[in-house]
This record gives C-alpha cells, structure tokens and sequence, in this order.
C-alpha cells in the first residue's frame, strides 16, 4: 500500500514499478480490471499521452490532489492527456471496464475534493495550447482614465490544461486580457465552468461571460463543440453548471481584451479593533459603486498561529482591489476607509493606493488558495443580507477563538464583489444564477498536513460555529459552486437556484446514465 503520510513528507514516492506498474502484483489486487485491460488502454494513447498506475513517483505527484484533506483518496490509473482523442479513448475505456472517471485541469484545486476519484483520473496538464485570433476591423476602444480598452479585440483558444498563470505572460507582454481569477495555478477549466469570479469581472464579466465556444467530449466517447448555434443548451449549461456534470471539457474559447496603460490599485489593513467601522465603510461602498464596473474590492478578516498570542496578534481586517480609472478617482471612492485606523495604519493604506500596469496589478492581486489542509463554507450576499455589526463582532470573536494550526494561511472570511457586467446578464442567460448580488462571501479554516488529527477536528469544528455566528438561525440562500462545500445539504438550490431543473434536462440529453458522478453532481432525475 502507498504511504501517504511518507508521500506527503516527500513530496515524491520512489519508483516501485514501470509507467504501467504491471510488475507490481498489488496492482492486479486492487480490482477487476487486469493487466490486459490496461495495455488495451496504454496502446489506444496518442504518443504524446502517458497512463500510469500505482506505484511510481510520478503517479504519486500526479494523484496529489491540491486540498491535501483528500489525499487518500487514490486512482487506480491516470492518464495525462495530451489530445482530445485521449479524453475519448480514455472515457470509452473506462465505460466498457465500468471505471468511474474524474477531468482535473490544474493541479486538483476543487475545495471538496471533487477532482478525485479510485477510478481513471483524467490529468489535462499537457494541454496547455494557447491560440490567439484578433478580431480585424470589429473591436471598439474606449478610455477609462489612463487606460485604454479595445474592447472584444479578439479570440484566444485554450487547451484544457492552461491555468490563469499560463495566461498572464499574454497580458504582460502583449496587453492581451481575460478576465479570470487571482489564484494562478488554478485551471481555468475548473474556473469558468463554475462561473469565474476575479479582480476585473465588474469590468468585463465573469470568466463565463466571456466564453464563445468550448470542445466537449461525451459520456459516451464523441467529441461536440458547444456555442451559441451548436449545442447550445450545452454551452448554456457549461457557463456555470460546474465540471465534470455534462461531459469533459479540452478547449476553450474566450474573447479577448487589449489593453494599454494603467490601473489604479490599493491594499489596506488594520487591526481587528477596527473591524466595525471598515465592514461597515466597505459594505457601503460596495452598494455605491454596485454599478460602477471599474472599482474593485475584495474585503475579509483573517488571522493565522499557533497559540492564542499568536492569533490575537495577527488577527487583522484588509481589503483589495483595483480601478480602471485615475489614483484621485480612486481615492475619492476610498475616502472613508483611508481615514480608518491609527496614524501608522492610515499612512501606509494611503501610500498603496498608486497606479500600476496591468501586469503588475495582475501579481499584486494574486494569492494562491489554502495550501495542504483547507474547508470552506460560502454565501451569496444581496442588499438585504450584507454584515450588520452583530454578525461582524460575532465573527471577530470567533475569529480570536479559532483553535490554531501550523498552516500560515490560517483562518477568516473573504468578501469579493460582485455587481458591474456581472449583473447586466440575466439570471438564465447561463447557468450561473447569482446575477443580482453584491458579494460572494468565503469562510475558510486550514490546516498543515503534519497537524495532529485532533487539530483538523478542531478547525473543522470552528468552522461550522464560524459560519453558524455569523449566520443565525438562518443561512443566505445561495452559495458560490465553485467554493463546493460537501456538508452543504441544500446545495441545489444553493448553487444554481431556478436553473437547476434546466440543468437536469441538460444532464438527461448529454450523459443519460449518470456516467459523470460525485456527490454533487447533476441529477438525472
């Protein structure tokens, strides 16, 4: 059997057998499917496609999924694809040997562990295409301050495999701009099928707004491309409906922005003894400019340690963003919460607040999600259910009580905007539903893997009374699908609200059986 606590402290495992790991006579042990079948598999590969079994250091890396709490969870093959035609070869392998399949396109970020499987995990990492199309002639520009945005300026296709930080040499170095999110090694596969939120999403839409066609391989092997005259129903369903639901995706389409000039950008902090006034201060902000797409706020309450001393010392209130305008405008926007805070604290959120390239917000902005151990439980927010001071002290104080954990990204909440072209598309224009709303809220707890066990019972634990504080009695109706949390029981309506009887239809027309499955999939009945 693999160690996994050895693999987790290695990073690697030492090679017990070849790629196939035929030798190894566990392998054979492990199911019904014998060795025959999966050299039936090895050779349907294009040469550029690799299966792997247990029990070689490269499958060991290959299995690791990101959010470590499901790195028990282990396939009995991977295959890294590298053409559409592994997807299917590999899909109509698995029916036919009755293997379940999961698609991962980046390194496995799903918060619930939903890119696992013990049946043929379906790595996309080798397909990594980028293919950029400008548009001649049809592109409109418009100035925005310093900036300057040839607006529709073109297509780019993706391989299944591309993630956000595969996209930014493309605006670095060419102006070139999707908008998608700040993680840069989550894929944008799993991003824009769960909707897309980032730091330009006011301005330009979410990452699925921003999608014209995508190539999907079927449950039952055949390949369509899904747009607005083809599929359609399909491609509805694939701007929201979350992967893994309708068929695996290895392409996509996206139009693209030019830009040229600068962003404004700001990054403020404080104590948590100022958590009340910059809530409240950013809440009310985030309604005035509700409309205004180029204003920007990411807004949370965090804290990380060990011991209480710890905690209480680094428990703090932040936000982030950035404007497609000029620093005075910007600052004008920003005025009440730049005069929040000690002396120290109100000079040093006011000397962020600059103007930068567009590459350069694009690293300032960044943030990987929770490393090792990680849960979260989110919210949709609207006018009538953003933060009164109750709930934001009770969050503080719970935030002071959270047990600790070797993991430095700690704990708290995060708070991104919503509002701008977000909320210019209708609620069933796609199957992203949460079209009339102000905030996607996250409340998130981690820990280290070489954290005792009774450490992750402990923030799990928190987590729940985290969240259960904060929300009384009550939770918001509807929660963010990219952000799955697996004890969530209403998760239906809480992810897709009233589209979720057209993504039904969907599921029944494209993958009749259920062949896509896990605990949150769309239902066929």
């Amino acid at each position: 059997m693999i160690d996994r606590r050895a693999v987790l402290r290695a990073g690697v495992l030492g090679s017990v057998g070849g790629v196939l790991g035929l030798q190894a006579p566990e392998a054979e042990a492990a199911g019904p499917v014998g060795a025959r079948d999966w050299k039936r598999l090895a050779d349907a590969l294009s040469p550029g496609a690799t299966l792997y079994r247990p029990y070689g250091s490269e499958y060991v890396s290959l299995s690791l999924p990101f959010n470590h709490r499901y790195a028990g969870i282990l396939p009995a093959g991977i295959v890294a694809c590298a053409t559409t035609g592994d997807v299917s070869e590999a899909i109509r392998w698995s029916r036919a040997v009755g293997l379940p399949v999961a698609p991962r396109s980046g390194l496995g970020h799903n918060y619930a562990g939903f890119s696992t499987t013990t049946g043929l995990l379906l790595n996309m990492a080798r397909m990594k295409s980028i293919v950029s199309t400008p548009t001649p002639g049809g592109a409109h520009s418009r100035v925005y301050g310093p900036m300057k945005v040839l607006h529709d300026a073109g297509t780019v296709t993706v391989g299944a495999g591309v993630t956000n930080g595969d996209l930014h040499p493309l605006l670095e170095d060419h102006g070139m701009f999707v908008p998608t999110g700040r993680c840069p090694s989550v894929g944008v596969a799993g991003l824009v099928l769960g909707g897309g939120i980032g730091f330009s999403d006011k301005m330009f839409g979410l990452t699925c707004d921003r999608l014209v066609s995508t190539t999907v391989v079927l449950a039952d092997g055949r390949t369509v491309k899904a747009n607005k005259d083809t599929h359609s129903d399909l491609f509805w369903a694939c701007r929201g409906g979350a992967g893994n639901n309708f068929g695996v995706n290895t392409s996509f389409t996206f139009q693209y922005e030019q830009f040229k000039g600068t962003v404004g950008f700001y990054q403020l902090r404080w104590s948590l003894d100022s958590v009340l006034p910059v809530i409240a201060a950013a809440q009310h902000i985030a309604q005035d400019t509700a409309n205004d797409k180029r204003f920007h706020l990411r807004l949370g309450i965090g804290t990380n340690g060990t011991t209480r001393t710890q905690i209480h010392a680094n428990a703090n209130v932040n936000a982030i963003g950035q404007f497609y305008g000029t620093v005075q405008e910007l600052r004008a926007i920003l005025d009440p919460l730049l005069k929040i805070g000690t002396t120290e604290e109100r000079a040093r959120n006011s000397a962020s607040v600059r103007q930068v390239t567009p590459g350069e917000a694009s690293v300032l902005l960044s943030a990987t999600t929770p490393i090792d151990r990680f849960a979260t439980k989110s919210a949709i927010l609207d006018s009538h259910t953003l933060l009164t001071d109750q709930q934001v002290s009770a969050a503080a104080e719970r935030l002071l009580d959270w047990p600790g954990s070797n993991n430095e990204d700690g704990a708290g909440f995060a708070m991104f905007a919503l509002g701008g072209e977000i909320n210019q598309v209708s609620p069933n224009a796609t199957a992203f539903v949460h079209r009339n709303d102000l905030f996607v809220f996250a409340a998130e707890t981690s820990w280290a893997d070489y954290d005792r066990p009774d450490v992750a019972e402990a923030n799990l634990h928190w987590l729940k009374q985290f969240y259960d504080d904060i929300f009384p009695g009550k939770a918001p109706a509807h929660a963010y699908q990219n952000f799955p949390d697996p004890t969530l029981k209403n998760w239906r309506e809480a992810y897709y609200g009233t589209n979720y009887p057209r993504l039904v239809k969907v599921k029944r027309k494209y993958d009749p059986t259920g062949f896509f499955n896990y605990p949150q999939a769309i239902d066929t009945s």
